[in-house]
């Protein structure tokens, strides 16, 4: 028996390595490999079956990921991946979500995790102050936006309902809100208040007024009030002191979706974009979008955190032990019970290198958008659709449709210059640069826009 035992230990130790070994490896790429799909018959062909009785060991596991299906996976942290919203996580946020994985903590109740839920909550009190919330602000990390928005709004409904208001619910927002929005009002059996935004695609006290009294009204009773800190499509910061105006004066929950453009508010210099958020109830960002973590974190900050636990602490015989020590349990501030410490990634990255980079890194995100806007709007064959905001910009190549879009960029990902894919806004199609990765350079972008002659 002892010498199976050292057999597979042998076996464990050398997959550790060959497992640490391509991570460095993959790592040491400058830049990492845009690499492209395949499709699921040529998967197939490649990789035969992998999951048998027997097993086909640790080595042959990983070679089959390192020569085919990674290479059939497009990198988001390329600098030229600018489609959606990239990813560019630090060095040291990748190498501290090896240990996460590696040390198999439970992030649910502070009885098990105390040491990483304090990491933790460091970085959410802090991005509470950069927000100008006060003192007792807190939350929690969970798995991304949707999770996020779905928990906050869950919270806003229980804190309507203790106030004695009743049904049937409404949450209202603005047409250019995130699609998340939608999907969290039908699971929440809710009804969703569209307003229309000004021209330049904000969300202003006047639409929001109308609204919500379309919304009673109908009979409707709205509970929560939802602005945007950047847009996925334009980037596009809300009115945040009207919309906060409005919700006090209508005792209304005031929620801040800004899983990707709320991270724009650590560049000092832009800061004054998001006044107003200070009044907020929640709010949410993605470090994975824009603050330089891996996928997948959002981190979700209430006001009065006492509102959210209300609304999620869940009950049975086996938590009596962890509720009864009041410390801070993460379960009890969203839909979520076992979690990862996945917030941990973020709290190592910005103790290494301090928060004055990653303003830095931020605000030339957004300074490399409005120089690249300049270029697009000195060439006749493209049309820009807005200024940038933050560091989204969206224009158009006159005269192209869907399919000349499409060709476009599948060729640009053959040629593997970049990730770039067509987009659209009030029914013509368009194209758009996402930039949050640091790395990402003026004149690949000028490249990008010389293949569009």
């Amino acid at each position: 028996m002892s010498d199976i035992m050292h057999r597979i230990s042998a076996e464990t130790l050398a997959l550790r390595q060959a497992v640490l070994e391509y991570s460095v490896a993959r790592m040491d790429y400058d830049p990492v490999p845009l690499d492209r799909p395949e499709s699921l018959e040529t998967l197939k062909e490649l990789t035969g079956q992998t999951l048998t009785d027997a097993g086909i060991g640790g080595q042959q596991a990983l070679a089959i990921f390192r020569d085919i299906l990674a290479p059939a996976t497009v990198s988001a942290d390329h600098p030229n991946f600018l489609s959606f919203i990239p990813a560019a996580p630090t060095e040291a946020a990748s190498l501290f979500d090896l240990v996460v994985s590696a040390s198999s903590i439970y992030g649910g109740s502070w009885k098990e995790g105390a040491g990483a839920i304090f990491a933790e909550n460091q970085v959410l009190e802090f991005l509470a102050r950069e927000c100008g919330l006060p003192d007792g602000a807190g939350g929690v990390f969970v798995q991304g936006g949707t999770l996020g928005n779905l928990s906050a709004l869950v919270s806003a409904r229980q804190w309507a309902k203790a106030s004695g208001r009743t049904g049937p619910w409404a949450v209202v927002c603005s047409a250019e809100a995130h699609s998340s929005l939608a999907a969290t009002a039908r699971v929440m059996d809710v009804e969703l208040i569209i307003a229309e935004p000004t021209p330049d695609g904000k969300f202003t006290a006047n639409a929001a007024d109308k609204a919500i009294a379309a919304a009673r009204l109908s009979g409707l009773t709205p509970f929560a009030l939802v602005g945007t800190a950047g847009t996925t499509n334009f980037g596009i910061v809300d009115r945040m002191d009207e919309l906060s105006g409005v919700a006090g004066k209508e005792n209304l929950w005031f929620h801040v979706d800004g899983a990707y453009g709320l991270a724009g508010i650590l560049s000092t210099e832009h800061k004054s974009l998001y006044q107003g958020i200070e009044n907020c109830d929640s709010f949410i960002v993605d470090p994975h979008k824009w603050l330089f973590a891996p996928f997948d974190a959002c981190a979700l900050v209430y006001r009065n955190p006492m509102h959210a636990k209300s609304a999620h602490t869940q009950q049975a015989d086996y938590l009596d032990v962890v509720h009864g020590d009041g410390e801070w349990n993460p379960s009890d501030y969203a839909f979520n019970l076992t979690r990862r410490v996945r917030g941990l990634p973020l709290w190592f990255s910005l103790a290494t290198h301090g928060i004055a980079v990653y303003r830095q890194a931020i605000a030339r995100s957004i300074n490399l958008a409005r120089q690249i806007a300049d270029v697009i709007e000195q060439r006749d064959y493209l049309q820009l659709l807005r200024q940038p905001v933050l560091s989204v910009v969206v224009f158009e190549r006159r005269g192209w449709d869907i399919t000349q879009y499409k060709q476009w960029s599948e060729a640009l990902l053959e040629s593997q210059l970049a990730f770039v894919v067509p987009s659209s806004h009030l029914g013509r199609p368009n194209t758009r640069f996402a930039i949050v990765n640091p790395r990402t350079e003026f004149t690949d972008l000028v490249k990008i826009l010389d293949t569009m002659k």
